[in-house]
């Protein structure tokens, strides 16, 4: 067992230290994060950070790496303060992958990856046609992490789209059905598999298997 205290950290060569501590929180949802700007240009990014905060209200947040450079995604999302999340498609990672290259301002990764977008019901911030799981989101809160510089942006769920035959009748997604793609680390995509569930844990009764 390899033991890697914090005062080790900064002495490891960058990009070890890079996929090192991107890898060890496991399996990470992906997801691409759709933007347009005032003018409607449009813009997506691959992120990794999705994490739920709450169900009533319905919050999800996403962390913004620091914006001592120009972030696209961050200046649409406050110009306009929408935003989507939509589940990466199996057989699509390289291309949402490729999302995270330097692409100009001017030039829409839409365009560049090879995805669709795509309005509804009025939302201003554009979907990815491609993926089965969308979420349509409303800027809430910024907090900004002052230990590294990046910022936590909450966002409150507008819409959610998905193929009726992936919902459970208990509320929860078949992601497998979804065709949903999960990411390790900075660059590792993996298809899901069937999962094992369990019924709401209560002490002195042990797990209790559903399927």
């Amino acid at each position: 067992m390899r033991h890697i205290p914090a005062a080790d950290l900064p002495g490891l060569e960058k990009v070890f230290r890079l996929n090192l501590v991107n890898s060890i929180t496991g399996y990470k949802p992906a997801n691409l994060v759709g933007t347009a700007d005032a003018h409607g240009a449009t813009n997506l990014a691959i992120v990794s950070s999705v994490l739920h905060l709450g169900s009533n209200p319905a919050l999800l947040g996403f962390v913004m790496r620091p914006t001592t450079v120009a972030r696209h995604t961050y200046e649409n999302i406050r110009a306009t303060g929408r935003y989507t999340f939509n589940h990466v498609p199996t057989g699509q990672e390289g291309a949402a992958h490729y999302t995270s290259a330097n692409f100009a301002r001017e030039e829409s990764e839409f365009d560049a990856c090879g995805f669709t977008p795509e309005y509804v019901d009025g939302f201003s911030a554009p979907y990815v046609q491609e993926s089965r799981i969308k979420i349509g989101l409303e800027l809430l809160q910024e907090m900004p992490i002052e230990a590294n510089g990046t910022v936590l942006l909450i966002g409150r769920v507008e819409h959610i789209y998905l193929p009726e035959e992936v919902l459970r009748p208990d509320g929860s997604l078949d992601l497998v059905a979804a065709g949903t793609v999960c990411v390790s680390g900075l660059d590792g995509y993996h298809a899901v598999q069937a999962p094992v569930r369990y019924g709401y844990a209560r002490a002195g009764q042990g797990p209790q298997r559903l399927d």
